[in-house]
């Protein structure tokens, strides 16, 4: 996976996502843009490069799965899935309207392709924990990826699931985390300190990589490291990300966490998203 054409595909579904984002933000009215953007290209890279998954199988017992603990970057998810053919991408088009399955939140009993319904943060890796023994039990090999926010890492039951994941030896399970740095209350440093990442999850016994989250080259590197790693170790991705990456007036900018842009502004942030990803 170093062929400019395949970096090229990611980097194209990337800002697939991000334009994703701003249509059906403006069809609710309002969005979690910035963080959103900021895992653009994790999520571009797991669904269109990583995860063993079969779109006209939603349930196939041995798929990978994937649970995207910041759940409120459904919004981003949701055009992935339609795109690979898990429903009708029509739909999306009353996105959080009276009756849409999609809400600012996965739920899994009403969409497929999503794994486990999200909402309440700091509960996806404990879920991811669980799957993990579930394919050991079951006798499967697929593996369990849970996306955390840097935020979640303020929650005990968070500490908990590592913890658990060492114990149990679950090498199956990968958690990413998206480093942006920030939260709907500010600085994630300022809230409670985070770092250092690396050296935590190290001494809860992970196989520990740190890398820019924006750039794909490293994030599939990262991934393919996966077949080599130790196999009796859990996962952790760190991945250094920019909130609001992609549009000037959101990155860094902790009020971009949910809003809106106004109706003037849209063609403005369209274009800075396309002008972005030719450079």
């Amino acid at each position: 996976m170093t062929r400019r054409a395949d970096l090229d595909r990611l980097e194209e579904r990337s800002l697939f996502i991000r334009l994703e984002t701003l249509r059906l933000s403006r069809i609710a009215g309002a969005g979690h843009y910035s963080g959103t953007f900021s895992a653009a290209e994790l999520l571009a890279s797991l669904f269109y490069y990583q995860l063993r998954l079969d779109p006209s199988q939603p349930a196939w017992p041995d798929r990978d799965r994937f649970v995207l603990s910041k759940g409120h970057a459904a919004i981003g998810l949701y055009p992935v899935l339609a795109d690979l053919g898990y429903f009708d991408p029509s739909l999306l088009d009353d996105y959080t309207r009276l009756g849409s399955p999609f809400g600012d939140h996965p739920d899994m009993r009403k969409i497929n392709g999503i794994d486990f319904s999200s909402g309440s943060l700091g509960h996806g890796l404990s879920i991811g924990v669980g799957m993990a023994l579930g394919a050991r039990v079951q006798g499967r090999d697929f593996r369990s990826y849970v996306m955390v926010g840097d935020g979640e890492l303020a929650e005990g039951q968070v500490w908990e699931a590592i913890m658990s994941a060492n114990h149990f030896r679950l090498g199956s399970l990968v958690c990413i985390v998206d480093r942006n740095r920030l939260g709907i209350d500010g600085s994630t440093e300022d809230v409670m300190t985070a770092e250092p990442i690396h050296d935590r999850f190290a001494a809860f016994g992970w196989d520990v990589v740190r890398i820019d989250g924006h750039d794909l080259q490293a994030i599939v590197a990262a991934f393919d490291r996966l077949e080599s790693a130790p196999p009796d170790m859990p996962h952790v991705i760190i991945a250094d990300t920019v909130k609001g990456k992609g549009v000037a007036r959101m990155e860094g900018d902790v009020n971009w966490h949910v809003g809106n842009l106004n109706p003037e502004d849209y063609a403005a942030v369209e274009a800075e998203l396309r002008e972005g990803a030719r450079r």
